[in-house]
């Protein structure tokens, strides 16, 4: 062992001996934090985590951690150059979440060197955390939904719209879901899964980039049955009368996956294709540009001014807790409280229970449609 003073001799023969005594391999000071991220990714992680998220933790390390600490040694790797290379992110105008991503990837894989004992520390979660606040999402307005279900009638994507806007189903799931998943007679279909486009790791020179895959979705809560109404259920006869006509007509191209929203020849729909005949579609009716996932915040926000009970609607989603749903359309709750509040005040002191001045409960409902 080498050093350049008897001091710092003394003192990794120490360290080596607190690790031998503890059980844990000696620390490999040339490991490169890259190379260990990049053997992480081949070795640790397959098989653990889907390929979706794979592919995003890939991405995360190539254009972020890697250029950013990779060449600096895995066990001298501190948390002060963690803590600067998220500064250096929001310095290059990258969002909190954005940072977020990077450092729980990075905490991720330290873990694992931590587990393994190649570090005694996992720095990066010892790093500071980007404040993210929720984003108030954009949401139609009712008579925006009503023009543009209108706007669909008779078309091939009718349902499928007015199936997203009325249960704020993700675009992954509603383009996966499956005719044997709906029960005709009890008015229920199953979301079970998820269609999303990753990269390709085929390397023959014929192989394309990128693949659709569908996989079952992560949690408990989002795997859900939806209850069908009966007009939705009459939407769905001709769509599938239509579906089998197509079928018929296409003759061998049909690759029947028994998607109940397929491609022209039965295939799972590309997400991306139908977000540009979406944005499309709304342009045309005269609503300007909208992403699928904005029917998502207009189900939340149309069922809230309703007075849909907010674990309802956290059901409906899909949400992991109802404290997501929550912290994403708590500022929706206003006309509710205030409301809640009044009756309280009639009950302790009688009267009417309305102040003089104060907003109109319902006024809210009028916020919470608009763009925010």
């Amino acid at each position: 062992m080498s050093g350049e003073t008897r001091d710092e001799v003394v003192r990794k023969l120490r360290k080596l001996r607190e690790q031998l005594d503890a059980g844990l391999p000696p620390a490999d000071d040339r490991l490169s934090v890259g190379d260990f991220l990049d053997r992480w990714l081949l070795v640790n992680l397959p098989g653990s985590v889907g390929p979706s998220t794979l592919n995003n933790y890939d991405d995360t390390v190539r254009l972020h951690l890697r250029p950013g600490l990779g060449r600096k040694k895995l066990t001298k790797l501190t948390v002060r150059e963690c803590d600067q290379l998220w500064q250096a992110k929001r310095a290059a105008d990258y969002s909190s979440n954005s940072i977020r991503i990077m450092r729980t990837v990075l905490s991720k894989a330290l873990g694992q060197a931590e587990r393994e004992g190649l570090v005694p520390r996992n720095v990066a979660a010892l790093s500071a955390p980007p404040r993210v606040s929720a984003k108030e999402g954009r949401t139609l307005t009712l008579d925006q939904a009503q023009m543009l279900l209108t706007a669909l009638r008779g078309e091939r994507r009718e349902a499928l719209v007015t199936i997203m806007l009325a249960y704020g189903l993700r675009r992954g799931e509603a383009l996966s879901l499956h005719w044997d998943r709906l029960n005709w007679a009890e008015g229920t279909i199953l979301v079970m899964h998820g269609v999303k486009r990753i990269k390709s790791h085929d390397n023959r020179p014929s192989a394309r980039r990128t693949k659709l895959v569908i996989s079952e979705l992560k949690t408990r809560k989002s795997r859900r049955t939806l209850y069908l109404t009966p007009e939705l259920i009459a939407l769905l006869r001709p769509h599938r009368a239509v579906q089998a006509e197509q079928r018929a007509a296409a003759v061998e191209a049909w690759q029947d996956h028994g998607m109940v929203f397929p491609s022209e020849i039965g295939t799972p729909m590309d997400p991306d294709n139908f977000s540009h005949r979406f944005s499309a579609l709304c342009k045309r009716v005269g609503l300007g540009h909208w992403h699928p996932h904005e029917l998502r915040h207009s189900e939340a926000s149309l069922m809230l001014a309703q007075g849909t009970e907010l674990h309802v609607v956290s059901e409906v989603l899909g949400h992991t807790s109802i404290a997501i749903t929550k912290d994403v359309y708590g500022h929706l709750l206003e006309a509710g409280q205030r409301s809640a509040a009044e009756s309280m005040s009639r009950a302790l002191f009688g009267g009417s229970g309305s102040q003089t001045g104060s907003p109109n409960p319902g006024g809210s409902q009028r916020g919470s449609h608009g763009d925010r």
